[in-house]
Order: C-alpha cells, then structure tokens, then sequence
C-alpha cells in the first residue's frame, strides 16, 4: 500500500472512529462510572470484536476479489454510495453523543477487569453495522493482485488504533465536559461536521470510481 493511500485511511478512519456510535457511548459511560484508565479495558475488548469482525467482511471480499473483478467495482461502488448515506443520516441526527449513556452504567463492574473488556468485544461483535462497514471501507482500499492478508492486518490494525484514540479522547473529555458534551447546539455542530466529512469522503470515492471507469 502506498503511503497516500495509508494516509488518507488513516484520515477515513479517525472521521469514522471519532463519530459517535455504540463504542464510543461505551467508552463514555464507562468513564463515568469506572474512570478513563479502566474504560480503556473495554476499548481493548472492542479493538479485539473489531479483528473478528473486519476478518469476517475480509474473507467475503476475498471470495469476491477471486471470483469476479466487476462484482468488486460494484462493491467498491455500493461502499462509496454507504459513506454517503451514513453521512446524511450523521448531518440530519439531532441527538447529543452523551443522550444515551446512563447515569449509573450497570453493566460496568469496577471489581472486574474482565467484564469489562468481554463488554467492550460484545458491543463489537454484537453490531450488525460494523461487517457491512468493513465491508464499504475496506475495498476503497484494497490494491488488487497484492496479498490480501497483509493488506488486512494494515489495515485493520490502524483502524483498531484511530478507534482506540477515539475512545480515550472521549473517555477524558467525559470526566471534564458531560455538560457541554450534552448541549443540544454543540450536537448539532458535530452532527453536521461529522455527517458532511462522511458525504463528501462518499463523494470523492465515487468520482474515483468514475475516473478508473
């Protein structure tokens, strides 16, 4: 892989790690509850679920790759045309990242390191968005005729680690601002900023797409 190339998936996936979702709310409530240093228990947890599932949606491009150079164009395309609908479904959200984590997490254990990183690889694994993402991301990505394997630790290790990055800043930021974290205005902000960085990421794959057609 190019280093343009790593470097715009590192860009990808600090936008998509950074944009709240289940981890991301997890890594809050449990900072909340437990403190930032042991909620980081939980993001190793979830980094682990997301090896599992990103070998999962790798093995299906794969087949993909082996079988058919025009079904992976078309996946390529249907991944592209994904990022801009999580985009505009990101820009018309209204909903704080901290609305909903609970006051008192329960399923957070302060006595057990070990409930806490199961309940961080369970909220991976238990995502039904999270392969059909990998699924969208990836193939941006994956250079055809290099070894796939390779292409996939690559990959799956810097988004692991932009995810992780995400989770501490979250997990520090929810010790100082949960107040500021839930004004409806500052929402809507990132809401926007986020959502608009995903549509304009969708949009520039497809004009690739177009471009290589």
């Amino acid at each position: 892989m190019h280093i343009s190339n790593w470097l715009l998936f590192c860009s990808v996936s600090l936008l998509v790690t950074f944009s709240p979702g289940p981890a991301v709310l997890l890594a809050i409530s449990n900072s909340i509850a437990v403190g930032p240093r042991r909620a980081m228990i939980s993001s190793m947890g979830n980094g682990t679920g997301l090896f599992i599932i990103s070998g999962i949606a790798m093995a299906g491009m794969g087949v993909v790759l082996a079988t058919s150079a025009t079904a992976f164009m078309l996946l390529k395309l249907a991944g592209a045309l994904y990022l801009v609908y999580l985009g505009v479904k990101q820009w018309r959200s209204k909903t704080s990242i901290v609305a909903n984590v609970p006051q008192q997490p329960g399923a957070a254990n302060p006595n057990s390191n070990g409930k806490l990183y199961r309940q961080g690889m369970m909220v991976a694994l238990t995502n039904p968005k999270a392969i059909l993402f990998f699924s969208a991301l990836f193939p941006q990505f994956i250079v055809q005729g290099q070894p796939v394997a390779m292409q996939f630790t690559v990959l799956t290790t810097t988004f692991v680690a932009c995810a992780m990055a995400a989770h501490l800043f979250y997990a520090l930021l929810a010790r100082l601002l949960k107040s500021q974290l839930a004004n409806p205005t500052r929402a809507r902000l990132f809401n926007r900023i986020s959502g608009g960085g995903f549509v304009l990421l969708g949009l520039s794959l497809l004009r690739l797409r177009a471009k290589a057609a």
